[in-house]
């Protein structure tokens, strides 16, 4: 029998998918832009964008963590993906 995964699993992957899709924007596309184009702009709104996602993340992570009965090295572990571009792609093998 599977085991049964609760939605807010499922949501926080989700978000993980969008956190990592704004930190690589972040990364790959506003910074050159501001570096090397001088434009600010794109920093400030990806930015803001990637922050708000990356405050939701923890969030959901604590919730989670908590919901699926996780270790503490487990959760720790899907916090550090967060610092790793392309690191919360993986979040779907947590379950």
């Amino acid at each position: 029998m599977e085991k049964r995964i609760p939605k807010i699993f499922n949501l926080f992957v989700k978000v993980g998918h969008f956190e990592g899709l704004s930190y690589l924007m972040l990364l790959l596309i506003a910074m050159p832009l501001k570096y090397w184009f001088g434009a600010p702009l794109a920093v400030k709104l990806v930015g803001s964008i990637h922050g708000f996602l990356f405050v939701l993340y923890c969030i959901l992570l604590a919730i989670t963590a908590y919901k699926m009965h996780w270790s503490f090295v487990k959760a720790g572990l899907a916090f550090l993906l967060s610092l790793l571009p392309f690191g919360t792609f993986w979040l779907h093998k947590f379950k």
